[in-house]
């Protein structure tokens, strides 16, 4: 089958193509940027469409015979007018699928069932009826909260639960919604594709409880095993609403503000038997949390990495960490001009760890391993699975290997050590200013406000140790420092092997 989708890289669209292309359709998928797009995951039938919708299309830029179209555009985020932008991105798409033979069309919009809607709902409403306008029949799909790890909603919650152990909320968190889990969303996207029964209908999809946001707070809060106090308050506006999320939470204020204004309604499903003639099974709200923390998509890459992580006895829950978040963490980042050494720096970044060690403060990643021997971590004892070479899924040291591609000269650890929150280092050699640089990045996301005081009071000693290791990575310390460690690691083999 042929099939259309817009938004490909958009959160749903990430998750929908990967799904879609292993069922073997052919897909064409509409971007603003092909550069921003992963390809990667497309087969040799599918294709990448530069288009941008809130301009006129280009005449012929899709097949003729597409058969299935899926719109996903949504602008919530965007500066300005989002409304007027969603209106004008829906028909400057229909003028283009109206001169295929599609089918059908499938929007993912929002719960409308309330008499007073906020901006995003009414915009999502209008956005509808410019669809349905068309000759080819739609099929509507609305959906309330969407629980999946990166979702702007998730990581608002995230972001609340893991911060704030006393929380005085606005009165909307009593607002009762109806959550449905990202993979059941993808399971209905891609289960009414050219189901006649379908055709002009719409459809509310949500999980199967109705919850209160105080209450999906709580129930985040038990799945990550924080104990939380919620009150609410009447007196707080939506201003004041917004900018109390928008300080608390790393999600940006337009955002925020559309959030807050859609919090204030009920988003409660209308029945229908829709999920068990498609044979889906909906999970609850807390089954959906769990999820997300195993995994940060769905698509075939992190599947294929889950695989790996399997066969060296590393918990599946990792492959939540694949990708770096940038919500509520803090981060370490430092740049240095390897212009002439980018080959040799190379080799440096792929013998870390080990016998090597981490070319500066050994003692201090010694005395780390200690005291995360004590508290029941991994340590330093496990050493690294190859002196020569690193794969994905390997144990490091205190890290496990998320991602090891040499080529594209990217190393990416996941710290497996005790600590008040997740932590990621990265090293990679990028252009920058016309040069070659070793780009050196440490996140961590803190669990808490432990997890806040811990990256805080440790800044001085991560300061020297990160300046130091990348200056020894880089190839910048002196010839004769350059020794001490390369003799150091040598002492510590012998010492090792003797034991």
């Amino acid at each position: 089958m042929k099939v259309l989708i817009t938004g490909a890289n958009g959160y749903i669209g990430q998750r929908l193509v990967p799904v879609l292309t292993e069922q073997g359709h052919a897909l064409y998928c509409c971007v603003r940027d092909r550069k921003r797009f992963d390809g990667g995951v497309l087969n040799e039938q599918s294709r990448v469409i530069e288009i941008d919708f809130l301009q006129p299309p280009p005449a012929g830029a899709i097949p003729k015979d597409i058969q299935v179209a899926f719109y996903l555009i949504h602008s919530m985020s965007s500066p300005g007018n989002f409304a007027e932008k969603e209106i004008v991105a829906a028909r400057h798409f229909l003028q283009l699928i109206e001169t295929t033979r599609c089918q059908q069309i499938i929007y993912l919009s929002g719960i409308v069932n309330e008499k007073v809607l906020s901006a995003h709902l009414q915009s999502r409403f209008k956005v509808e009826q410019v669809l349905r306008s068309s000759h080819i029949p739609a099929t509507i799909l609305r959906a309330g909260i969407i629980v999946g790890s990166g979702s702007a909603s998730f990581e608002i919650i995230r972001d609340l639960v893991e911060k704030m152990p006393f929380l005085i909320g606005p009165k909307w968190l009593n607002t009762k919604c109806q959550p449905i889990a990202i993979r059941n969303v993808i399971q209905y996207l891609s289960g009414i594709m050219l189901k006649e029964k379908t055709f002009s209908k719409d459809f509310d999809i949500g999980g199967p409880e109705v919850l209160t946001y105080k209450k999906m707070l709580l129930q985040f809060a038990e799945v990550r095993k924080l104990k939380r106090w919620i009150f609410t308050v009447p007196f707080m506006s939506p201003r004041l609403s917004s900018y109390w999320l928008y300080f608390i939470t790393s999600t940006s204020y337009p955002l925020t503000v559309n959030l807050v204004n859609s919090m204030k309604v009920n988003i409660i499903c209308r029945p229908n038997t829709l999920a068990g003639e498609l044979g889906i099974t909906l999970f609850t709200y807390k089954v959906a949390v769990q999820r997300a923390f195993k995994r940060i998509s769905e698509n075939m890459v992190i599947s294929s990495w889950k695989d790996a992580f399997v066969s060296s006895n590393m918990s599946q829950q990792m492959i939540d960490y694949l990708m770096v978040p940038r919500h509520g963490c803090v981060s370490d980042t430092r740049y240095r001009c390897i212009e002439d050494r980018m080959e040799q720096v190379l080799e440096n970044i792929w013998s870390i760890g080990g016998q090597r060690g981490w070319y500066y403060g050994n003692v201090v990643w010694r005395l780390k391993g200690l005291l995360d021997k004590i508290a029941g971590g991994v340590s330093l004892h496990r050493g690294r699975t190859n002196p020569d070479k690193i794969t994905a899924g390997d144990a490091l040291d205190l890290w496990r290997v998320l991602v090891a591609d040499k080529p594209g000269r990217r190393l990416l650890l996941f710290g497996e050590m005790v600590l008040p929150g997740e932590a990621w280092l990265e090293f990679k050699i990028v252009r920058k200013d016309d040069k070659w640089h070793l780009c050196q990045t440490a996140t961590f996301r803190p669990l808490g406000l432990w997890g806040r005081f811990y990256w805080y009071s440790m800044m001085p000693l991560h300061a020297l140790i990160f300046n130091g290791m990348i200056n020894h990575l880089a190839g910048r310390q002196s010839k004769k420092k350059l020794v001490k460690v390369r003799n150091s690691s040598l002492m510590q083999a012998e010492k090792t092997s003797t034991i």
